[in-house]
């Protein structure tokens, strides 16, 4: 590891977690756009988890409300 990064982890650690956390969100997008593969945050996972239980419990927004926002959103 390089001076520069060392001393930019050195600092980071006694940063607040949601800076941390935010650092830790650039180095995954850094990563995934050298690998082409994106590694999901703890919190993302849980959100996709929240998604897809909600979808298997057939919780969708109504196609009404999604045609109203399209609307304001000029689709």
């Amino acid at each position: 590891m390089n001076r520069i990064l060392k001393e930019v982890i050195e600092h980071a650690e006694t940063w607040p977690l949601e800076d941390q956390e935010e650092l830790a969100e650039y180095a995954r997008e850094i990563e995934a756009r050298r690998t082409g593969i994106y590694t999901m945050s703890d919190d993302e996972r849980s959100a996709v988890g929240k998604g897809l239980a909600e979808a298997d419990r057939g919780e969708f927004v109504s196609d009404e409300l999604t045609s109203e926002t399209d609307k304001r959103h000029g689709e």
